[in-house]
């Protein structure tokens, strides 16, 4: 045996053979130092005999607050650098927290999380991540801790924003998911949503849930961001109320000092309603609109028709359309800027345009639906960042809050919008967000917060874990790793952390279901289609 390595007992190299699939030993007994640190294991292994215990095997895990006594010989399992020492504090009090947050079934659910950052490999079964050294328990409290456990939301909003990035820009980005669930017909509310990547009877239209989140954005050209809520928008919700809850629960808790909040819409929300029913709160509304939209100029102080005709004031003025060039006023505010990627930016704004509403959807409820002010802003870019043989589509921006907007922070702000995309791969692909096949939509409201406390784990583990880089990747700072490359080594950081939960009370198995005994059939719930 190479010296510094720890041979492990056999029942843990078998286990070590089934979870490290892909990362095979090059000798038939292999130790934990053949995977490179690819496997996650307890955090201290003793090098001495510790309470008659045999040399090789594994001490109890100590808790996370305790620390080591001068007469315990210690050999961490992480290559960590000096600089990242004392770093791991912030990290440290999150998943104190998080634990906090986890009510009922707590240490199952948080070993779980830990489960699905340390696999070597993507997740692609929830299953297996009960085979992971770090779940302590067996795989039936895998699926209770889904189906009985319990997560304070508003507790572990609170702890997402408190450790939320304070030198990122306030700009956060709203957008939704679906987690398709097609052939799941025991499932309650399911609605049918749009996807760009599965396809239904040749639509891009699939059964399943659909989960609106929320993230803040950073000026760094990576992928990273930070998911501060989550929220599982149900067929008989309306989506644009629900939207508008969502913004103003988190804005109450965001400070009330510094910058206005901004908050991002892709394509396919209602901006008009978003603003005018988020007109009294501190915060801005960005939202691409459609390049066919029309609004009109405020009516002019004397309509013109003879001072004794009678008749109604008009409401609107002079028409604005987006596609018409010769209908477009006099610009507001334009900017001329330049961007590494995109060339000669301009950016053209029209301020004090208001659409023509009618009292039906959002507005069925106004006898005379309102007039909703805000700014209408055009850019244009030289050159895309890819060559292609496309034309260049301009793109149309709804803005509306307090004053005027400032044309480069909404420019730069919606080219950022796009990294809370790379996110919704990041954990659909990697931390198996969609994943398991869970039957009820709370089993999925757990596992959804799950992995916004890994994503948050990950961002709190940037520049601490060590670049455990493959052979054919670039080496880079710790600083500038991607969230894949961070979770490679998190497993390593996990080690010398510790976790907070506690270890299981038992092992003997259950008495199990009794015999004789049979489930009835599970009720059936057809796919909510809503009204258009």
């Amino acid at each position: 045996m190479r010296r510094g390595w720890v041979r492990v007992a056999p029942a843990a190299r078998r286990c070590a053979a089934r979870v490290a699939a892909g990362h095979a030993p090059r000798r038939d007994d292999p130790d934990v130092g053949d995977l490179r640190g690819q496997l996650p294991v307890l955090p201290f292994v003793s090098r001495q005999p510790v309470g008659g215990a045999r040399l090789g095997h594994v001490a109890p895990p100590a808790p996370m607050e305790a620390s080591l006594t001068e007469s315990q010989t210690v050999s961490i399992l992480s290559v960590m650098g000096q600089h990242a020492e004392g770093r791991t504090g912030e990290l440290t009090a999150f998943r104190r927290g998080l634990h906090q947050c986890l009510t009922r079934w707590g240490d199952a659910l948080f070993e779980l999380c830990d489960a699905a950052l340390c696999v070597p490999a993507p997740v692609g079964s929830v299953p297996s991540l009960s085979l992971e050294p770090v779940f302590r328990r067996s795989h039936g409290s895998l699926y209770k801790a889904l189906a009985k456990g319990r997560i304070d939301d508003d507790r572990l909003r609170k702890l997402l924003v408190a450790n939320r990035p304070p030198h990122w820009p306030m700009v956060f980005a709203v957008d939704a998911s679906t987690w398709d669930r097609c052939d799941a017909e025991c499932s309650p509310e399911r609605g049918f949503y749009y996807s760009a990547s599965k396809h239904s009877a040749g639509q891009p239209i699939v059964a399943g849930w659909s989960y609106q989140w929320i993230c803040q954005l950073d000026w760094a050209s990576d992928s990273w961001t930070a998911p501060l809520d989550t929220q599982r928008i149900t067929p008989f919700m309306d989506a644009t109320t629900a939207s508008i809850d969502q913004v103003r629960r988190l804005v109450s808790l965001l400070p009330t000092d510094g910058d206005i909040p901004l908050f991002v819409f892709d394509a396919g929300y209602d901006p008009v309603a978003i603003g005018h029913d988020l007109k009294d709160l501190r915060a801005e509304v960005l939202c691409r609109i459609r390049d066919d939209r029309v609004f009109y100029a405020d009516p002019p102080p004397r309509p013109n028709r003879p001072a004794g005709t009678g008749g109604r004031p008009p409401r609107h003025g002079r028409r604005f359309k987006c596609s018409e060039p010769a209908t477009w006023p006099e610009p507001s505010a334009k900017l001329v800027t330049s961007d590494p990627r995109y060339g000669t930016v301009t950016v053209t704004a029209w301020h004090g345009v208001h659409p023509r509403l009618l009292c039906r959807g959002h507005w069925s409820g106004y006898e005379v639906p309102p007039i909703v002010k805000a700014s209408v802003i055009r850019v244009e870019v030289e050159h895309l960042p890819k060559p292609t043989t496309r034309a260049n589509k301009t793109l149309w921006l709804w803005w509306s809050g307090e004053g005027e907007p400032d044309l480069d922070l909404c420019f730069r702000a919606y080219l950022r919008r796009f990294d809370i995309e790379h996110m919704f791969r990041f954990a659909k692909n990697t931390l198996g967000w969609t994943t398991p096949a869970l039957r009820t939509p709370e089993q999925a409201d757990r596992w959804s917060w799950l992995i916004v406390a890994a994503l948050t784990q990950l961002r709190l583990a940037r520049g601490i874990v060590e670049d455990l880089r493959l052979p054919w990747e670039r080496p880079r700072d710790p600083a500038q790793l991607t969230p894949a490359r961070v979770r490679r080594g998190f497993r390593r950081l996990r080690a010398v952390i510790g976790t907070p939960a506690s270890p299981p009370k038992s092992t003997t198995p259950g008495p199990g279901r009794p015999k004789g005994t049979r489930k009835p059939p599970r009720t059936r719930y057809p796919a909510v289609k809503k009204a258009a």
